[in-house]
């Protein structure tokens, strides 16, 4: 009789949201920054209108609902949902549709135009600076983001993390950061160095889809290594992972395609006044609509 052999035991299933190991410092202090975040762009941009100036209040909405997401995201009120899936959840929140409602509120711009001056120089400094743009230019920023996630769910990164908090909090972390970078450099709502042409963030937000949508469709066959969830659960989370990142791609395809047509109206519009050709690629529909 051969001696037993002692297996390795996966990871339990997670028991919440983010592996119910994330430190609660770390959640208040997500809940107060964002609170604090939202307070101040409101009071900003109530005094931007006092002045005169305008500021549609659609980005005030937008960008209190990004806070409201993140902080949902961490307070993870989805805790009864299977474990993977209630991750899954977080990670929809934290890292893909709470950066886009962030970023779509412009508070970049915002902070430049009402600052005082000083902090405005320092802005704009950090906003020209070579190591500031090279996180938000699109391919690296996707490679930060979504390569990111191949690391975790394709690794057993994501296991080890479940027995650590402050590893699983720093995951968190750069998970929230890689999407604000995605975001911020793809729709370039914000002043930035250098803006990429509207054909590279196309092409980008199509890689990194695909990327996103292949994981998902493995984690569907698959779990993490070192993890043991259940067929279900893992049926659930990918799919929760391919349909909600299918919702934000789309929005982010839609704001570009916007910004994208809005520009070839414009360059239409001065090439007419200044007597010259129209410049290569722009199309008709455009002068009709501009």
């Amino acid at each position: 009789m051969t001696p037993a052999t002692t297996v390795p035991s996966a990871m339990p299933a997670l028991s919440g949201a983010s592996g119910g190991t994330l430190p609660p410092l770390f959640t208040t202090a997500v809940t107060a920054t964002a609170v604090l975040g939202c307070l101040a762009y409101l009071a900003a941009a109530a005094r931007l209108r006092a002045r005169g100036d305008a500021w549609p209040y659609g980005r005030d909405a937008l960008f209190c609902a990004g806070g409201v997401v993140l902080v949902a995201g961490v307070a993870e009120p989805w805790g009864a949902a299977p474990p993977f899936t209630a991750h899954m959840l977080t990670h929809l929140c934290v890292g893909m549709v709470a950066p886009l409602l962030l970023v779509l509120g412009r508070p970049l711009t915002l902070t430049l135009r009402t600052a005082p001056v000083p902090v405005r120089r320092v802005l704009v400094a950090l906003t020209r600076s070579r190591w500031a743009a090279l996180p938000v230019l699109p391919p690296v920023a996707a490679l930060l983001d979504f390569g990111g996630l191949w690391l975790l769910y394709r690794t057993p990164l994501l296991s080890v993390s479940h027995h650590n908090p402050w590893l699983n909090t720093a995951v968190h972390v750069h998970i929230l950061l890689a999407g604000l970078a995605f975001s911020f450099g793809l729709l370039a709502l914000d002043p930035v160095r250098h803006r990429p042409g509207f054909g590279l963030r196309a092409a980008v937000l199509l890689a990194a889809g695909t990327a996103h949508a292949v994981l998902a469709k493995s984690l569907y066959a698959a779990g993490p290594p070192g993890t043991s969830f259940g067929a279900a659960d893992l049926h659930l989370a990918s799919q929760v992972m391919y349909y909600g990142g299918d919702a934000v791609e789309l929005a982010l395809a839609a704001v570009v395609a916007c910004r994208w047509y809005r520009a070839e109206g414009r360059a239409l519009r001065r090439a007419r006044r200044a007597g010259r050709p129209a410049p290569c690629g722009t199309t008709t529909a455009a002068v009709t609509r501009s």
